[in-house]
């Protein structure tokens, strides 16, 4: 086990530090920018999508690797009502929606850090959000722990406090590709999610407040499916989007596994565990495949998929979805992990 450091570069004169944690088989650098997972490496294979410096990632659309807060994905008309107050946010996803917390959310700040090194490394990272920052109530402290531990996972555990009712639904927007971050689509990698409910989107890919069964669909991943096969679906809900890009009803509660994909051509396993209702399977339908990225990678279209795990998109909007409402004196404490083998 082992914990480096090296400056990455600066953003208005403060200094972006890459910590690298490494723990056997699996090593991760991950920037005090944004919370971002840049690299994670198991048994040789860098098997997330990232870019080479500050100045990329300034421009980080896709959110590549990113700490996604306040609140993650889409809020309907950018506003909510709470304790009898209409909220009104940035609408910075299409004009439409309020998009991963704004246009400054957590992805865009630097965090204060500090290192634990031990059996299992881990890198805290602690944020102050001040009341009314992106229109969101109360003054929020947030602290994110990522731990690489002994059986070759990394895990992230999520805390947060406010000193008045407020938003708070934090993920993490790390983009995979189990056979390499530059070695192309995803279409032959395999998925199971355990779920048996999804939430379909409108037009502008968001929940409306149906539930629906997987039964039947390209979103029933209760048995193995190939990515290929989901893509080439005529489904309406992959038509609209060219892929994935919902939320699936987890089963079960507590601390759990709730999906596995394995990389076709390495082989490579990864589990993802979490104690959250729902995860957002993104499938990368709009990455820019003009733009060169890290190690002079060219990403495309399907060339990595994302297992966001996390409270319901859109839950403002629907009282019997999972509640994102954080209140004055409770704490926010949820813990997701992502565990590889081969």
């Amino acid at each position: 086990m082992s914990i480096s450091k090296r400056i990455f570069g600066s953003i208005n004169g403060r200094e972006v530090t890459a910590f690298t944690l490494e723990n056997g088989n699996l090593k991760t650098e991950i920037l005090n920018y944004g919370g971002i997972i840049r690299t994670l490496v198991y048994k040789g294979t860098d098997v997330v999508l990232g870019r080479d410096s500050v100045e990329e990632y300034l421009n980080n659309s896709g959110y590549y690797g990113a700490l996604i807060g306040r609140n993650s994905n889409r809020i309907y008309n950018a506003e909510f009502e709470l304790n009898g107050k209409t909220y009104t946010l940035a609408k910075n996803d299409n004009g439409v929606a309020n998009l991963h917390g704004g246009k400054v959310g957590f992805d865009k700040k630097i965090w204060d850090a500090e290192t634990v090194d031990g059996a299992e490394p881990s890198l805290i990272l602690t944020l102050e959000s001040p009341d009314g920052e992106e229109g969101f109530p109360g003054n929020v402290s947030v602290k994110v722990t990522y731990t690489v531990t002994s059986d070759d996972s990394l895990k992230i555990h999520y805390e947060g406090t406010t000193d008045a009712d407020t938003v708070l639904n934090m993920t993490n927007h790390t983009y995979f590709n189990l056979n390499g971050h530059n070695s192309g689509s995803v279409d032959g990698h395999s998925l199971t999610i355990h779920s048996s409910f999804y939430t379909p989107n409108t037009d502008q890919c968001m929940p409306y407040g149906e539930i629906h069964s997987v039964e039947g669909t390209p979103f029933d991943m209760r048995n193995t499916i190939k990515l290929a096969d989901g893509f080439a679906s005529d489904f309406e809900q992959i038509r609209m989007f060219g892929g994935y890009d919902h939320n699936f009803i987890l089963d079960g509660t507590g601390y759990r596994k709730v999906a596995t994909a394995v990389g076709d051509k390495s082989g490579i396993i990864m589990d993802c565990y979490t104690d959250l209702p729902g995860v957002q399977l993104y499938s990368g339908n709009v990455i820019e495949s003009e733009r060169v990225c890290k190690d002079g990678a060219v990403y495309d279209v399907h060339h990595a998929f994302c297992l966001e795990t996390q409270k319901f998109p859109n839950s403002t909007s629907y009282p019997f979805f999972p509640t994102v409402i954080l209140r004055k004196g409770e704490k926010y404490d949820t813990t997701s992990e992502y565990k590889f083998s081969c």
